[in-house]
């Protein structure tokens, strides 16, 4: 009788060019995927550059088997007490829900945001409300930790609760999940050993995982991703961590197919 593998049970795959989706994932042999629907750092709105247009790839991800992740634009900005930013952002959030429901996505990733310095920050939790409730969330929305800035809404783990009691109270909340970054943690100042346990406590749950060695110190403020093992992250913490996320795990590291195969292979390994 073989004894199970631990590790074959957790889908790992990687953030990926948004042109051909199902070929990125074959070629790092995964049949999971993360990408950008248009540009990340532009108020233009989603773009699907797939053959056929959404509808082709929703049909061709499902008959190849592949699960497909959006991250929306790193611009949207929910939280801020300006309006020509918090207006356009929540705009575009609703605009790339509607795309990644188009492509059959299993969520939309997006950044917690800030305030600015001189803003109370109970402000920009109370926007997230508003932002959850003004927001037709047809996809899981999911909420990702950030690396810096003292005003971030989801940096410090007294923010990330704050902020997930706002959300909480949110017509809506029930569509609303978590993504944790590693590399965001560590250089946020979240020791990895309890980042898992604290976030559960916080929000009862982790639905992705961002697998990302980090080139700078813990509490750094620093988001600079580094391929597994040649950063700053302890290689057993960081597996432990992945392991005990039971969620899926995208790798957000450097290079092409070739990089994130050694990577996915690399954690495999330790997992």
């Amino acid at each position: 009788m073989s004894t199970p593998n631990p590790s074959s049970s957790v889908a790992i795959g990687a953030h990926v060019d948004q042109t051909d989706p199902i070929a990125e994932a074959k070629a790092r042999g995964t049949d999971l995927v993360q990408f950008f629907l248009g540009d990340p750092q532009g108020y233009k709105g989603p773009e699907i550059a797939y053959a056929g247009g959404a509808a082709a790839l929703k049909a061709d991800a499902e008959a190849a088997g592949v699960a497909l992740y959006v991250h929306a634009p790193y611009i949207v900005n929910v939280a801020t007490t300006n309006n020509r930013i918090r207006i356009p952002s929540r705009k575009l959030l609703q605009q790339h829900i509607d795309a990644a429901a188009e492509i059959g996505a299993k969520g939309l990733i997006v950044h917690g945001g800030h305030v600015n310095k001189d803003d109370n920050p109970e402000t920009g939790f109370d926007n997230w409300r508003k932002a959850v409730e003004a927001t037709d969330l047809k996809v899981p929305l999911l909420l990702e930790n950030t690396a810096g800035g003292d005003n971030a809404m989801a940096r410090h783990l007294d923010r990330i609760a704050s902020v997930w009691g706002a959300i909480s109270q949110a017509e809506g909340a029930e569509n609303v999940g978590f993504c944790l970054d590693t590399c965001h943690a560590w250089a946020g100042g979240i020791a990895l050993t309890e980042a898992v346990e604290r976030i559960h406590a916080i929000t009862g749950r982790i639905d992705l995982v961002h697998a990302n060695d980090s080139r700078d110190t813990f509490d750094s403020g620093a988001d600079r991703h580094a391929n597994f093992g040649t950063g700053q992250l302890d290689p057993d913490e960081f597996a432990a961590l992945v392991r005990d996320a039971g969620a899926p795990v995208i790798c957000e590291t450097p290079g092409g197919a070739d990089e994130h195969r050694q990577d996915i292979a690399w954690l495999r390994d330790r997992l």
